[in-house]
C-alpha cells in the first residue's frame, strides 16, 4: 500500500513518518520536496502529484498553523487551509483513495465549559479558524473517503515547545506570568501520529468508520497549569530555576492581547474516537514529562546542571 504523507517536516508528519512505515510504503513530501510538487500555496500543483503517484491513502499534515499571522494573510491562509485540502479531496475521490486531514478546536467559539463533540455547532473567531473549518467542508462535499481529526495543544520534542519555552524563562525570570482562562488538553505529536495509523487501518476495511473525530489526550489544564508542571518537573531533575512556584502567576488572556482571538474552551470530547477505534486515550501529563525527559537528554550535558543554548 501507498501513502501519499503531505507535511512530512512538521511535528505531526515527522511522527507520521514513523507511525505509518508498518502499514505501508510512505512518501514524504514537504514543500520544498524535488520529485513532486508538494506546495500547498500551488494547489493545482497538488492533483498533478495525486495522480503520478496513485497513493492508497493521502495524510495531509501540511497547514498553515501561525494563527496570529493568518489575520494579516487571510488569502494564503486559505489557499493552504482550504484550496489546498479541498483539491487533495477531489483527488483522492477521483481514485478511491482515503485522504486523512488534521483539524483543530479554533474551529469553535471556545464558549462553555463542556467539552466539544464532533456534532455540536461551529463559530471559528479567527481567520485561521474559519479556513480550518472551511477545509473540513471541502473534504465532506468532495465525497472522498476520509478521517478528519480535529485536535489542540500539539507538541513535539522535535522544534521549539510551551515546555521548553517556559523552562528557559524560569531559569531567567523571577516571575512568569502566564494565561490561566484557556482549557485544553497537550497533546504529544507521537501520540496523534500513532492514533491515526491505528484509526486508518481499522477505518480502510470498513469505510463506514470514515468522518470526523476529536483527538487529544485525556485530561485538561490551563496554560498556567500546563507551565507549572513543567516548571516542577524541571526543578525536581536539578535544573536551575529561578523563578519560585509562588511567582508563577495566572492571569487572563486579557492580559495578553493577540491579533486572533483565542478559544478559552478548547476541551475536546473523545468518545466518539475511543468507541469507535477501540482506543484509551492517556493523560497528558505523561507525554509531556517523556518529552522533556527525552530532550533533555540531547539538551543537557553529563554531570551538569546547566541547559545547552
Amino acid at each position: 500500500m501507498k501513502i501519499l504523507l503531505f507535511g512530512c517536516n512538521g511535528q505531526v508528519g515527522w511522527e507520521l513518518q514513523r507511525a505509518l512505515a508498518p502499514l505501508g510504503e510512505v512518501v514524504a513530501l514537504d514543500f520544498d520536496s524535488k520529485d513532486f510538487a508538494a506546495d500547498f500555496s500551488r494547489p493545482q500543483e497538488l492533483a498533478a502529484t495525486v495522480r503520478a503517484a496513485r497513493p492508497a491513502v493521502i495524510v495531509n499534515a501540511a497547514a498553515h498553523t501561525a494563527v496570529d499571522k493568518a489575520e494579516s494573510e487571510p488569502d494564503r491562509a486559505r489557499t493552504l487551509n482550504a484550496e489546498a485540502p479541498g483539491v487533495l479531496a477531489r483527488e483522492a475521490a477521483s481514485i478511491g483513495a482515503w485522504l486523512v486531514h488534521y483539524s483543530t478546536d479554533y474551529v469553535f467559539d471556545g464558549s462553555g465549559t463542556r467539552p466539544w463533540r464532533e456534532d455540536d455547532p461551529t463559530g471559528p473567531l479567527s481567520v485561521y479558524g474559519r479556513t480550518k473549518l472551511d477545509g473540513e467542508q471541502r473534504i465532506r462535499a468532495s465525497g472522498c473517503r476520509h478521517l478528519i481529526l480535529r485536535t489542540s495543544w500539539v507538541y513535539a520534542a522535535r522544534g521549539g515547545n510551551f515546555a521548553r519555552t517556559m523552562i528557559k524563562l524560569a531559569a531567567e525570570r523571577d516571575e512568569l506570568r502566564v494565561v490561566d482562562d484557556q482549557i485544553g488538553a497537550p497533546t504529544g505529536a507521537d501520540l496523534l501520529a500513532d492514533v491515526t495509523a491505528h484509526a486508518l487501518r481499522a477505518a480502510m476495511p470498513k469505510p463506514e468508520l470514515g468522518g470526523t473525530y476529536h483527538a487529544v489526550a485525556a485530561g485538561e489544564t490551563s496554560w498556567h497549569g500546563y507551565a507549572r508542571t513543567v516548571i516542577e518537573w524541571a526543578r525536581a531533575q536539578g535544573l536551575p530555576m529561578r523563578v519560585p512556584a509562588e511567582r508563577i502567576v495566572a492571569v487572563p488572556s486579557s492580559a495578553y492581547p493577540t491579533p486572533a482571538r483565542r478559544p478559552l474552551n478548547s476541551r475536546l470530547d473523545t468518545q466518539s474516537l475511543r468507541r469507535a477505534f477501540g482506543l484509551a486515550m492517556p493523560p497528558w501529563q505523561p507525554g509531556v514529562l517523556r518529552m522533556l525527559l527525552e530532550t533533555s537528554r540531547l539538551t543537557v550535558a553529563p554531570n551538569s546542571n546547566q541547559t545547552s543554548p
